[in-house]
């Protein structure tokens, strides 16, 4: 095993415990990062990418009919693989949102397109359950079993919040365990079904789950009514028989005690179980191999990576699987002063290198724009007439603004500007040079007050896109071009004011002197 340090290239604020790395036809993406600004990310789903000790993200967009996904924490995740012509994609149930909000909602994400560029648009859909729907909960497990033909999804333990009858003022925020049943999930018409084992007598959550065909394995795991971890190791069996399912549980007793770790896939059912926590204020520095056959499953101690001293005495250590045989950690950084960088991170590697890079290369995203490509600064942007402060927005990752959330469909530069518009917030991609996250757009003067119209459904030339945006100048749009076509907005016609003059009103009159025409008459000719 090798460890290898990793410099986060201005994305050290998005990768926050509890992320997710998900990998789909040998790309790997993060999901569920603390926060995002839309404009530059309206999916909340990047692209991971690791190369020359470089750590880089990129904006993933969604499909046009695919549903919101927020940013969830700690939920569970399950990889389907293809069967019976459904396509690769990833199960995504519960989790937390930033704003501290369950979900229990099931969603299906899959790869929709590829484009020439290698750009990946994603397809998110949410899968309606009926029955025994499970309650919203976090740190649970959900797996894909397969049993005479059929498959299922086994959903387990987590933790919720305390039943609205039971909370007051002083434990609103505090949370359970959920009741230790067994949720299975059918698939293809979403139906739920809710089973207790008297094997199972506690909750536990935080928990590794590891199927294989009609065999689920549960390691670890932390019970929060008696603070514990017990080192036990639990096997459900599932059969999907033409009735009801039978369900039978095994407790072992040769398990780990170990919650929140990775788990890396190593090869067919074998996997590398690193990180986590063996008690409250210790982290388990160990790594465990742990095959699945027909027999069972066997556990083998491997030789971990030499940890450097942030590693070691560190408190606190997340991460994920970025793809099969490697790993990423995030070490909290400490200092005084703070550091600039919140985390350290590092890859670990469970297989040799070949020709001087990691196999986990292969993993990510090969695009040549992803990195070769120069950002543009929003300076660099169009503006049309508009000041720059008017478009300024937050590009924090630190900071989950609420807002966020809401549609943008209706505000900002995400409209539809003409009948024929062509620009969609989930497909949009640069189409000028001068664009980075937002397209350029062009004032239309037809009208009260005008309108904006994007100029790439004008189908302007960038050259004249230029010219325009110079000289601050105005156009009129495809719609109104029955109107003489100029490039300068004509002056508005306004009415002149009339200026009435102001009144002083302690203004005095001029003194006026009456005389007689006998006394003009000797003035005159005392002054001659």
């Amino acid at each position: 095993m090798t460890l290898q340090p990793l410099t986060a290239v201005n994305c050290a604020g998005l990768l926050q415990p509890g992320f997710s790395l998900l990998e789909l036809e040998d790309d790997v993406y993060l999901f569920g990062q603390k926060g995002w600004p839309k404009r530059s990310c309206p999916t909340g789903i990047f692209g991971v990418r690791i190369k020359n000790g470089e750590l880089k993200l990129r904006a993933i967009s969604f499909s046009n009919n695919s549903c919101y996904l927020p940013p969830l924490r700690c939920p569970a995740i399950a990889h389907f693989e293809p069967h019976d012509g459904s396509p690769e994609c990833y199960l995504i149930h519960g989790g937390r949102t930033p704003n501290n909000e369950l979900s229990s909602s099931l969603y299906m994400l899959s790869v929709d397109s590829r484009g020439c560029n290698r750009k990946v648009t994603l397809c998110c859909q949410e899968k309606e359950l009926v029955g025994d729907v499970p309650s919203a909960r976090y740190g649970h497990t959900l797996s894909v079993i397969l049993s005479r033909g059929k498959t299922a999804c086994v959903l387990f333990g987590g933790r919720s919040y305390m039943p609205p009858t039971e909370r007051t003022t002083e434990n609103w925020n505090s949370v359970v365990d959920c009741p230790p049943q067994v949720f299975l999930i059918d698939l293809e018409f979403g139906c739920c079904t809710a089973h207790t084992l008297p094997e199972l007598t506690d909750g536990q959550s935080f928990h590794v789950a590891l199927a294989r065909e009609d065999c689920v394995y549960f390691l670890g795991g932390h019970i929060l009514n008696s603070d514990c971890r017990p080192p036990r190791l639990i096997r459900l069996r599932v059969e999907l028989l033409l009735g009801s399912p039978v369900l039978t549980c095994t407790v072992l007793h040769e398990g780990l005690t170990i919650t929140s770790a990775i788990v890396a896939p190593v090869g067919y059912h074998e996997y590398i179980v690193l990180g986590g926590y063996q008690s409250e204020t210790q982290k388990r520095m160990e790594c465990t191999y742990i095959g699945l056959d027909d027999v069972g499953v066997h556990m083998e101690p491997r030789e971990p990576p030499q940890w450097t001293s942030e590693v070691t005495h560190s408190r606190t250590w997340f991460g994920g699987s970025l793809c099969k045989g490697s790993a990423l950690i995030a070490i909290p950084s400490e200092g005084n002063p703070a550091p600039p960088d919140a985390y350290h991170f590092y890859q670990v590697s469970f297989q040799k290198e070949q020709n001087g890079e990691t196999s986990t290369q292969g993993c990510s995203q090969e695009s040549t724009d992803f990195e070769d490509s120069a950002p543009l600064e929003d300076s660099e942007e169009l503006y049309f007439g508009r000041e720059p402060h008017e478009l300024e927005y937050s590009s924090d990752g630190d900071t989950y603004n609420e807002e966020d959330e809401e549609d943008e469909s209706q505000t900002g530069y995400w409209i539809k500007c003409c009948l024929a518009c062509q620009v969609d917030p989930n497909t949009w991609e640069p189409y000028y040079s001068t664009e980075l996250t937002r397209p350029a757009m062009i004032f239309c003067s037809r009208g009260e007050g005008g309108h904006w119209v994007h100029a790439q459904c004008m189908e302007l030339p960038e050259s004249l896109l230029l010219h325009l945006s110079q000289d601050n100048s105005k156009y009129f749009c495809l719609d109104h071009r029955g109107l003489p076509k100029q490039e300068m907005t004509p002056p508005r016609q306004m009415m002149p004011v009339k200026r009435v003059p102001m009144k002083m009103t302690h203004r005095k009159a001029p003194v006026s002197m009456k005389m007689t025409p006998a006394k003009k008459s000797f003035l005159r000719r005392l002054f001659d």
